[in-house]
């Protein structure tokens, strides 16, 4: 809470405190080592894009454009957007740098902040950071698995509890196409049992309305008819395949005939990680194929696959605050002589590779040890008068003189 006249952060956003960055930089670790193993490479792009990449890539029916980008004018009157997502951007730098030129596919991943206006609550933030993986210029089944694994491999590693994963189809744009003609058809003839919101999407997003929270909306949407059953050949022998796949690394998944995703751009395979944790928010991660984007941003006809996984919903479910980092040593010193030496020591520990600390506060030695033990360190070193040092192992609580010139080497031991 802030003091009186003090300034908070804005609403919806949230302060990573230093066990919290702790816990994302673990996660964000333990995602670059799956994805590196997986031959995947890191990628940047820019927290503003053009408002219009969104507006073209996402869709501009779609919650994200019509209602929860930032979006702003700069000094030279361009309409630009704090990015909400990481994919169209990707994508965007995918056709600006000629990537397609490299050997297919190229996979890649990120991780940073995103930003969205949300109503905030537990989960949901309007800055919020996400990790993701796309890979780009494959129609493979064996990529949409690869991906979906990556994912599944990161919440069991991590230890995430509760966790089931939903699987489903979008089939191709053209049979969606047909199928939205006949959804529209089915919710006009319920439209007095939907919300008003549900009502207003008709004819924008109606498969939107299996997203509803509404019961009146959820009746009538048990009823309706569902893409699943819909799916061309083509486009069901690839969910098939994409399932085999799955049974073969050990992924356990449900099929979900109402699974849809919020950006326009997804086509055949959609999935969703949620736990039960979680709440309302209970999505932890998700994607699905998006083989139209690349070429909806100017580049060629391009199959692409991936998914992003939010970090603080990560964090929630693992609940478990991480435990104080150890340091290597703590210098202790009183005497202002002392403190010059001890100065001196910490900056050769730390060349050698130790963390060491020493103290900034003008404690007294007692004190000081309070602080050793405050930041778990492993090894506490009191520095005497007489060029000597005490050599403290803070666990056992054997301590031993010798002299500060082999502080260092007794160290390494």
């Amino acid at each position: 809470m802030a003091t009186q006249g003090g300034i908070e952060a804005p609403k919806g956003t949230a302060d990573w405190l230093p066990r919290q960055v702790a816990t994302r930089a673990a996660i964000i670790a333990e995602a670059a080592a799956i994805f590196e193993r997986a031959g995947y490479e890191q990628i940047e792009t820019p927290v503003f894009e053009a408002a219009e990449l969104f507006k073209r890539g996402v869709g501009e029916a779609t919650d994200i454009v019509e209602k929860e980008m930032f979006t702003f004018e700069d000094l030279g009157g361009r309409h630009m957007t704090l990015r909400p997502e990481g994919t169209a951007a990707i994508c965007r730098a995918y056709v600006q740098h000629g990537m397609h030129k490299l050997p297919q596919p190229v996979r890649l991943w990120y991780a940073g902040p995103f930003f969205r206006y949300e109503a905030p609550q537990a989960g949901r933030y309007r800055q919020f950071s996400q990790i993701g993986a796309e890979a780009i210029g494959t129609e493979s089944p064996l990529a949409d698995a690869e991906s979906i694994s990556m994912l599944d491999t990161l919440l069991r590693e991590l230890g995430v509890p509760g966790v089931e994963l939903g699987l489903g189809s979008l089939g191709s744009p053209e049979t969606r196409a047909t199928y939205r003609i006949e959804l529209q058809e089915y919710l006009r003839a319920h439209a007095g049992e939907l919300s008003e919101e549900v009502k207003r999407r008709i004819e924008t997003n109606p498969l939107r309305a299996f997203d509803a929270k509404d019961p009146g909306t959820n009746a009538v949407m048990e009823e309706a008819p569902k893409l699943l059953d819909r799916l061309s050949e083509s486009d069901a022998a690839h969910l098939a395949e994409v399932e085999k796949l799955l049974g073969a690394l050990g992924v356990d998944y449900r099929i979900d005939p109402t699974l849809v995703r919020g950006l326009d751009y997804y086509s055949q395979t959609v999935f969703a990680f949620t736990c039960d944790r979680l709440g309302a928010q209970s999505e932890i991660g998700g994607g699905g194929r998006y083989d139209g984007l690349v070429a909806e941003l100017g580049g060629p006809p391009t199959p692409a696959v991936g998914w992003a996984a939010g970090l603080e919903r990560i964090a929630i479910a693992l609940e478990e605050e991480p435990a104080a980092p150890e340091r290597d040593v703590f210098v202790a010193a009183v005497e202002p002589a002392q403190r010059v030496r001890a100065a001196a020591l910490v900056d050769e520990l730390r060349r050698k590779g130790l963390s060491a600390e020493l103290d900034l506060a003008g404690r007294s030695v007692k004190g000081q040890l309070k602080q050793a033990n405050r930041i778990n360190a492993r090894h506490t070193v009191i520095l005497d008068e007489d060029g000597t040092a005490q050599l403290k192992e803070m666990t056992s609580g054997e301590q031993r003189q010798v002299a500060t010139a082999d502080v260092l080497d007794e160290l390494l031991k």
